[in-house]
């Protein structure tokens, strides 16, 4: 496991320390799912859904928009967006594969309350 990074100066915890499945995940996703384009960023944020109000949110982005959190390991940049820092600040990034599903996980200190399927939360 990872400890939480510390952003440059400022001397402060990072949002996202990724565990390293999910930064080989993410290298693989990037290599297969869109080759036509060279550089690709995955930005996390929240969206206003589910039963519990918050759910994460991933989407391929080619360059960090103006207040994006940029968080990098292993070659891997994670953008965070600005608007979700608050919500998912030292949250852990995974990756995890069973016979039903291969997913990102997330495990968020911050959360007060999920709903009974895990996919919303509330903090």
């Amino acid at each position: 496991m990872l400890g939480k990074w510390q952003s440059g100066s400022t001397n402060r915890p990072h949002p996202q320390p990724q565990q390293p499945e999910s930064v080989e995940s993410i290298n693989k996703s990037n290599a297969t799912s869109y080759p036509e384009v060279e550089a690709q960023l995955v930005r996390v944020g929240v969206k206003n859904r589910g039963c519990s109000g918050l759910s994460y949110h991933l989407e391929y982005v080619d360059k960090p928009a103006p207040f994006d959190e940029v968080v990098e390991q292993d070659g891997v940049k994670i953008l965070i967006d600005s608007k979700a820092l608050f919500s998912i600040i030292g949250t852990e990034m995974d990756w995890q594969e069973d016979s039903l599903a291969s997913r990102f996980v997330f495990k968020n200190p911050n959360i007060k309350d999920q709903c009974g399927c895990g996919e919303s939360f509330m903090v």
